[in-house]
Order: structure tokens, then C-alpha cells, then sequence
């Protein structure tokens, strides 16, 4: 028995369009292949209405020495041509703060701008600098869980921009597949430890794998000073980049300014 299969007619329906998802800010984000923590933190600092979030990744090797991340420069124009530009961002951001000390500030962002001109672009050390100067914070504590040759070269891009590093603190672990697994309660304690020590006047918690958002105005509150972290600083900079300046509770002294 042969079945004749009917085809309803198919209406063709009218729409409108609005400015879609993001209408006050778009923020385009490139995130390393290895990393745990930034897409999440990212989503909850900048659960703002009218606020989207662009991501794009980029390949990398899970063991962070000098010589993987200064590879990764090869890889961020491939990541960078992935967020299309009729997006219209409003700031742009790479997620990896010993990459761009390696690579340098300057050049990760030109970069970007060749794909996506005109942006204002930043990164976890472009970042923490700018929030240290809008906290006022001129001498630093630094929690690393580099290797020492990374978090010297960390410590002396902070010096040279007049921001003294004055103690360190690192767990000396490469593999960002560990890092990613840190606890809270140990990035806790060991901001607490280093941010009581009176050579310092504010933490930077280095390494967009580290969770450290949700115990950094717990910190605040044990040591009297302000703290910041790559995940932390870059949300905040993209955002004000974007011309987003909600104040926002719950994530300390920086998201009040």
C-alpha cells in the first residue's frame, strides 16, 4: 500500500528585531583551552541585566612555563577572529595573566585591535594595575601558583609600573589542570597570611584558574585591605571598559568604586 505523504504548507510568519541579547554591553572574552575557573567567575560578576558575555578559546599547554605561554601569541589572533565583528563589542579581554607578562601588555593588546579596531581591550595585569590605582594600593602582596621564573617576571612588571611587590606567596604548581582544583579555603588562608604582613597595603591573587571571587571580601574583612584577583580585576575592567559602573555587593571594596 503506497502512503502519500502530505506537506502542509508552511506560513511565513513576520517578525521584528531589537538589539538582542546584551543591549547595554558586549563583552568579548578568550579563554586559555586549560583553564576552570574565569568563564565561571566571569558569569557571576557580570550577572548585570542588558550585560552578555562573548566567549572564545584558545589552545595552550596545561603546563605553564616561560616558553608555553610566550607560544600562546600564535594562538590569539586564531581566538581573536572567532568573535565576529558585527557583535559590536564594547571591550575585549584576554584571560591569562603570565601570558600577557610574557608576551607584554602592549602587544597582546594591538592583537586585538587588529581584529577588532578601536575596542578597548584588557587583561588580568592591565587590570589589576588599574584597579591598585583606583584603590589606591601602592605596595602589594602576591599569591602565585607559578613556578618562581613566572611570578618574578609578574613581580617586576608590578615594580616597574610603580606598584611595589613587597611579599610573595606561591603553592610552586605549573599543571593548570591542579590549579584549577585549589580550594577556596586555602586561597583564604593564604591571602590572609600575606595580607596581615604590614609591608603591604592590598593582595593581588594571581592566575585566572584560581577561584578566588566568592573569599575575596571575606578577606577583606580579616585583613583591612583591598584585594583583587586576575578574575576579579579583569570583570571589573571590562565592565567599566564597557561603560558598565554598577556598583555591585558581595565582591568587595574594587566592585564599590
Amino acid at each position: 500500500m503506497n502512503l502519500k505523504l502530505i506537506t502542509p504548507e508552511i506560513e511565513k510568519l513576520s517578525f521584528k528585531i531589537d538589539k538582542g541579547a546584551g543591549e547595554k554591553a558586549r563583552i568579548g572574552l578568550l579563554v586559555l583551552e586549560s583553564d576552570q575557573s574565569l568563564e565561571w567567575e566571569m558569569r557571576q560578576i557580570t550577572n548585570i541585566p542588558g550585560v552578555s558575555i562573548y566567549h572564545s578559546r584558545l589552545e595552550n599547554d596545561p603546563i605553564v612555563t616561560g616558553e608555553n605561554l610566550a607560544m600562546m601569541e600564535k594562538q590569539l589572533p586564531v581566538a581573536a577572529k572567532l568573535l565576529p565583528q558585527y557583535l559590536n563589542l564594547n571591550s575585549i579581554g584576554y584571560g591569562c595573566t603570565s601570558a600577557s607578562t610574557i608576551i607584554g601588555e602592549e602587544k597582546v593588546s594591538k592583537i586585538l585591535n587588529n581584529f577588532h579596531p578601536g575596542i578597548p581591550t584588557s587583561n588580568p595585569l592591565t587590570a589589576a594595575k588599574a584597579a591598585f590605582e583606583v584603590l589606591n594600593v601602592h605596595k602589594i602582596a602576591l599569591l602565585t601558583p607559578y613556578s618562581p621564573d613566572v611570578t618574578l617576571a609578574i613581580q617586576k612588571k608590578f615594580n616597574e609600573s610603580g606598584i611595589s611587590v613587597e611579599l610573595i606567596g606561591s603553592y610552586f604548581e605549573e599543571n593548570d589542570e591542579i590549579v584549577g582544583k585549589i580550594d577556596e579555603e586555602s586561597i583564604l588562608q593564604a591571602v590572609i597570611k600575606l595580607g596581615l604582613n604590614e609591608k603591604c597595603d592590598g593582595v593581588f591573587i594571581s592566575c585566572t584558574s584560581l577561584r578566588a571571587i566568592n573569599i575575596i571580601e571575606k578577606a577583606e574583612k580579616v585583613i583591612g585591605k583591598p584585594i583583587t584577583s586576575s578574575n576579579h580585576a579583569l570583570a571589573w575592567h571590562l565592565l567599566r571598559l564597557a561603560g558598565i559602573n554598577d556598583f555591585q555587593n558581595g565582591y568587595g571594596e574594587l566592585f564599590k568604586r
